[in-house]
Order: C-alpha cells, then sequence, then structure tokens
C-alpha cells in the first residue's frame, strides 16, 4: 500500500511514525507548504507545495489529511475521485454543507474507506468506560457533563487560520470541544434534540468563539452538559457519566502536549441506602497513549479486511458536526450574528 499524507505538521508527523510502526506500508509522498517541516524527510519520499497536486500526481493507495478546516472536504473528495482511501482528521470540514456534499461523493466509491480522526475514542480510559456502559452493570446513563479547556486559540506550534471564521468554521468548540461532544454522543449512544447554549467570543475577541456553555436533552430523557474552553488557564478534560447505579469519571488525556494531566478512569458504585454519600470508588491510570496506534491498525484493518467502518464513520462525522451547527443556532444572539 502507497500511502500520503496531506499536510505534514504535528499530526501528519504523527500519523507518519505510526504507520512506520505499526505497518508494512510505505509513505511514498507528502505536502507541505512550510519547508522546515520536511527538511529531515528521506529523498524516496516525494514532496508537493499544494494537496491538490499531492493528490493528483502521486501514485496513492491511501491518504491521511491533516489540513486547516477549510481544505478537508475538498482533499477528501478529490481522494475519493482518484479511488484513495481516505482518512481526515477532526473537524471533518468546515460546515455541515460541506461535510454532507462529501458523503454525496462517497456514496459513489462504496468499495472505498472513509474515516474521520476522532482520536479520543481510541484512548483506552475512553475504551473501557465504553466497555461498562455497554455492559449495563451500572445500569442506564442518566447524565453527562463535561469539561474541555485550553488557555489559548492559538497554541504555540499553530498558526491562527484557526481564529479567522473564514478560514476556520469556528472556534474553540469546533477545533476542540468537538472531541467531548463525539464522546458525549460515542458513549451515551444518544441523538439530542433539544439544546440551550450562550456562545462567547468576549475574551479574546476573535470573530470566533472562544467558549461555548452547552446544555442538551436527547429523545430519552439524557441530558448532557459541556463547557468547551479557550480560557481554561489550566488545561482540562473531564467528563463524568452518571449513570443509575454509579458513575464513571473520565480526568485528564493523555496529548502531545501533557498538559490536560494524567489520564484517569474513576468507577464509582452506588447504593445510596448504605453508603450515604460515600460510595465504593476505584481509580486506573493510564500511563501510556496508545490512540494515535490504535486508530491506524483499526483503519487499516477495515481496509485490508473490507469492514464497516464503525468508529469514526462519514455518519458519526454528520451527526457530530449536526450537533455542532445547532449548539452555535441555540444561541439567538450568534444565530443572528453568523447564520442570518
Amino acid at each position: 500500500m502507497r500511502v500520503g499524507i496531506a499536510g505534514y505538521g504535528v499530526v501528519g508527523k504523527t500519523r507518519h511514525a505510526s504507520i512506520k510502526k505499526n505497518t508494512s506500508y510505505k509513505v511514498v509522498a507528502i505536502s507541505e507548504v512550510n519547508p522546515q517541516a520536511h527538511k529531515d524527510l528521506s529523498s524516496d519520499i516525494d514532496i508537493f507545495k499544494d494537496y491538490r497536486d499531492l493528490i493528483d500526481k502521486a501514485e496513492l493507495d491511501i491518504i491521511f489529511i491533516s489540513l486547516p478546516n477549510k481544505f478537508a472536504s475538498d482533499a477528501v473528495s478529490l481522494s475519493l475521485k482518484k479511488d484513495i482511501h481516505a482518512f481526515c482528521e477532526k473537524p471533518p470540514a468546515k460546515t455541515l454543507n460541506e461535510l454532507i456534499k462529501v458523503k454525496k461523493i462517497y456514496k459513489k466509491y462504496p468499495h472505498l474507506k472513509l474515516m474521520y480522526g476522532f482520536n479520543h475514542r481510541f484512548h483506552l480510559s475512553v475504551e473501557e468506560a465504553k466497555s461498562i456502559i455497554d455492559s449495563n452493570t451500572l445500569g442506564k446513563i442518566i447524565n453527562l457533563k463535561g469539561v474541555y479547556g485550553k488557555s489559548q486559540m492559538i497554541s504555540f506550534n499553530q498558526t491562527d487560520w484557526r481564529t479567522k471564521r473564514e478560514e476556520s468554521g469556528g472556534g474553540i468548540l469546533l477545533d476542540q470541544g468537538i472531541h467531548m461532544l463525539d464522546l458525549i454522543r460515542y458513549l451515551s449512544g444518544e441523538s439530542f434534540s433539544k439544546i440551550f447554549s450562550f456562545i462567547d467570543n468576549a475574551f479574546w475577541n476573535f470573530d470566533v468563539e472562544d467558549n461555548a456553555y452547552v446544555l442538551m436533552k436527547s429523545t430519552n430523557g439524557v441530558v448532557a452538559q459541556l463547557h468547551s474552553s479557550a480560557t481554561q488557564w489550566r488545561h482540562m478534560f473531564n467528563l463524568e457519566v452518571t449513570l443509575q447505579k454509579g458513575s464513571i469519571v473520565l480526568g485528564g488525556i493523555l496529548t502531545g502536549s501533557k498538559s490536560y494531566g494524567d489520564e484517569t478512569l474513576r468507577i464509582i458504585s452506588s447504593n445510596p441506602e448504605k453508603d450515604k454519600g460515600v460510595p465504593t470508588e476505584t481509580t486506573s491510570e493510564y500511563r501510556q497513549d496508545v490512540s494515535w496506534d490504535n486508530e491506524i491498525k483499526y483503519f487499516l484493518n477495515c481496509i485490508q479486511n473490507n469492514l464497516i467502518i464503525e468508529r469514526g464513520s462519514i455518519d458519526d462525522a454528520i451527526e457530530t458536526m449536526h450537533l455542532v451547527e445547532k449548539i452555535y443556532k441555540a444561541d439567538p444572539l450568534w444565530k443572528k450574528k453568523y447564520y442570518s
């Protein structure tokens, strides 16, 4: 299998390392506008400045796309039309409409695999939480409460396109909060139909949001809360799932920045009549981030064995993007400003 990588920043390089570590596949070409990003590549890898040239001119079987939001849907569409299996990082597109157009194209190529990089699903703590929820040992979900935040709109290794609506499509909710929304959907299996939100950009004063405060209710009565923030001075990832017989708390997550704390999973088993607010609790800590490797393995296994993509499919991506758009529009002032 011949592999191409469109966008060779931090994520593109991480994907390259994982491909080399876990497969016999060969990265034969990359596209990257920054010459410093690919100065250490071996001479047998072709380098293109534009992702369109990479897709059009390189002979590829698979492509990994880690481009700015405004290019994502176009890169996926062009790859499919060139008969290339595609893996695209989140967010899957700048807007929901762009992604719907991608699906129309994808329907014409059912033999190809298309997957989106909702990488948090492949963290060991999340996989364990999913297993416990699906086993029903703690009963059905009552509610979920999530906080995911960082201290800036632009991290040290990023460019400023994330602060420009015409290039990014949205701010902290679309850039980072989308991971938490995906996990809420993934762990609960719920479709959220009733949504209230406050969307704000009062601190950093960009034309994209730096805070999103969200309250949602599903058709089955499950309630979810989310605070997605770029004013979280101490970086935080925390997701608490309350069930009928206890709680599951995902705290911290292993990332490249190592700024979100230790990745832990707390399992709380409750019997209110006996424990009187002090339930039995166990904590597991995960010291190694295998999510990138496991995600690569999953995608390539689906290609090799012609399996349906069930974790990070185009339908997953559309549902999560639909939820993002509904959250934006649920704030009347934000809707009037950007969607009227």
